[in-house]
């Protein structure tokens, strides 16, 4: 089981560029930011977690700009967006930015992708939270569709394009990953994509989670899980391809003591 770093950068800790060489230096596989293109200040939509939304959803930087930094800086890392939130963006200019980002890290970049909970925030974007899956649906083809065709055409309910030409290509398929729950589990089995659930808290727990899965032999992501060692035994027992371990948003001094402790935790499964 590979172990990865899932966090916020933000304009307020440790840069990109320093993270991603912490994580490679300290043998981490994987680095995955959070995208929110803003945060409104309506609340009719609540916290998932409880209380007020943490300061680091609205101070999060760009993600694919970010990670181009991360790409210059390193070579192994592999650079992912955990997750992004494709039904706020337009498709054709994502599947630009994905093809260029897999290209100057050299194949390096994971697409982790999702539907978000903020309604507010899909609303701003023009986005339908009722018809939201169904947008991702969509997008996830016509996605494939760019990034495979020299001569793209798709022809939705929401993603409507005649045939285009659309470069760069990226350098070879790009991993897709379905965050969240039960219909993410649904939503990668359609598409023969990866998932990344939540950790649980108790290793007990890890059969009846993965069971969402059985029968259909696709690569696990495990996000937001603490630096247990026997929560990352057993995930790996269970045959989870990746955890992804969360890291507070800290200045530099603090993230790399963080991500000191994490890999003493984690030291049985970094490179």
């Amino acid at each position: 089981m590979k172990i990865g770093i899932t966090t916020f950068v933000t304009d307020e800790g440790i840069s990109g560029t320093k993270l991603g060489t912490a994580l490679e230096d300290r043998g981490f596989e994987s680095l995955f930011l959070a995208e929110h293109s803003h945060i409104p200040a309506s609340r009719r939509s609540p916290n998932p977690g409880g209380g007020e939304i943490p300061r680091v959803y609205y101070r999060a930087m760009d993600p694919f700009v970010t990670l181009a930094s991360v790409a210059a800086v390193t070579e192994r890392l592999i650079l992912a967006t955990g997750i992004s939130l494709l039904i706020q963006r337009d498709v054709i200019h994502t599947a630009k930015e994905v093809a260029t980002l897999d290209r100057i890290s050299n194949g390096r970049f994971v697409f982790g992708v999702g539907t978000g909970w903020n309604r507010e925030e899909m609303e701003d974007h023009g986005t339908d939270p009722r018809t939201r899956g169904a947008l991702l649906d969509e997008q996830i083809e016509a996605l494939r569709e760019i990034w495979t065709k020299d001569l793209a055409e798709y022809h939705g309910k929401f993603i409507d394009f005649d045939p285009m030409y659309a470069w760069p290509k990226p350098l070879r398929e790009i991993p897709i990953l379905l965050g969240g729950g039960d219909a993410a589990a649904a939503r990668a089995i359609r598409h023969g994509a990866g998932w990344i659930p939540a950790a649980v808290s108790d290793p007990a727990d890890i059969p009846a989670q993965l069971a969402r899965l059985d029968g259909h032999d696709l690569p696990v992501t495990v996000a937001f899980a603490p630096a247990d060692p026997a929560l990352l035994d057993a995930y790996a027992e269970a045959g989870v391809e990746r955890l992804l371990i969360s890291l507070p948003t800290l200045p530099e001094a603090e993230a790399e003591q963080a991500l000191d402790d994490i890999a003493k935790a984690a030291e049985d499964y970094l490179n």
